[in-house]
């Protein structure tokens, strides 16, 4: 077997073991794709402007986000039904965001309950919420993570309607009949099939959402609320407004509007605009030197979906926890290089856009 010695190995290598069916589902995006791809090729118009002569025998990669130390400033992005891409799904998921220091983000569309993931292994998470028609469903849900011991609410903002995903339509996608929606199996009878109760939930997306829901989501709970999905300076201001504690700069990986402006392009408006509250990014992370821009450009952190999937497809919990090594190092390196011997000193004169 060839060693995988980055992110991009292990998404070839997910393409060959994966349906394609499911490959198509992770990888696609809406439309034809353009912001899917953009927001890889964003980072790589950002260039570095390296400090020499700094002592960096020693780098610390470690960092604080809403207050709860990370070993790295990497968390893995809440992304639906990892049972797609293998059975542990989201529970390797834990355990090896576990292993690493990070936070895990539960998507609540994951392949197992919140409290199962919770109980797979210790360490800090949020889990990402969307608000639904049925307003005792998403009181359930906010009640269920504030009792598991969750420690931010993460509101996906741009999900309420979903984009046209071409891929999923060409090959007919639907969910395994055996794979579960863990959060919502309670809701209907035992013989329904994974589409059913991926169904039942799409049903329940209201697209009548506005900022007045994201008030009366905070009333529901005391956990710090991130709002994941905003992308202009006008929507940060009012986030901060609402009573925000965090954002994430997300186009949803190019799944929701394509051409929507990327994810690394918008980060800095929204970091300018957003005062104190907490600024993370997702979209298009493949490399360290990509978390080492995100951090010049103002992000507390990154997020990573798709590179954790294609791993734990691979390899399960190993792959996933290598992945995460391989970016860890490859940050590592770059600070060395850049002259940041920490998180703190990578400040926006390391970056030219």
């Amino acid at each position: 077997m060839t060693e995988r010695i980055n992110l991009q190995d292990y998404e070839e290598a997910a393409r060959e073991v994966l349906p394609g069916m499911v490959y198509d589902y992770y990888a696609g995006g809406a439309g034809d794709e353009i912001s899917v791809r953009d927001n890889v090729a964003a980072w790589g118009r950002v260039r570095l402007r390296p400090r020499v002569l700094v002592d960096v025998s020693r780098c610390d990669l470690a960092t604080s986000v809403l207050g709860v130390r990370v070993e790295m400033p990497v968390l893995t992005a809440p992304c639906a039904m990892n049972g797609l891409a293998h059975p542990d799904g989201e529970l390797a998921v834990a355990r090896a965001a576990s292993g690493a220091g990070i936070i895990q983000v539960v998507s609540t569309l994951s392949s197992y309950s919140l409290e199962e993931v919770d109980a797979a292994a210790p360490g800090p998470r949020w889990f990402q919420l969307y608000a639904y028609r049925d307003w005792g469903l998403t009181r359930e849900l906010v009640e269920r993570a504030a009792a598991a011991g969750y420690g931010a609410l993460c509101m996906t903002v741009d999900g309420s309607i979903p984009g046209v995903r071409e891929r999923d339509a060409r090959n007919r996608f639907r969910v395994p009949p055996d794979l579960r929606v863990g959060n919502f199996a309670h809701h209907l009878p035992d013989a329904a099939d994974g589409s059913a109760l991926l169904k039942y939930v799409a049903d329940q997306f209201d697209p009548g959402l506005t900022w007045e829901s994201v008030d009366r989501l905070r009333a529901l709970s005391n956990l710090p609320l991130v709002l994941k999905g905003v992308l202009t300076a006008e929507d940060a201001r009012l986030a901060v407004e609402h009573g925000a504690a965090g954002i994430v700069v997300s186009n949803h990986g190019g799944r929701q509007l394509d051409t929507a402006i990327a994810t690394c392009d918008a980060l800095s408006e929204v970091v300018e605009a957003a005062g104190e509250a907490e600024i993370f990014v997702d979209g298009g992370i493949r490399r360290g030197t990509d978390v080492l821009k995100a951090l010049a450009l103002g992000a507390r952190a990154v997020l990573i979906g798709r590179p954790y999937l294609w791993a734990l497809a691979v390899e399960g919990e190993a792959g996933v926890r290598r992945v995460l090594d391989l970016l860890r190092e490859e940050l590592r390196l770059a600070m060395a290089l850049s002259g940041c011997p920490s998180v703190a000193e990578i400040v926006p004169e390391r970056v030219l856009r």
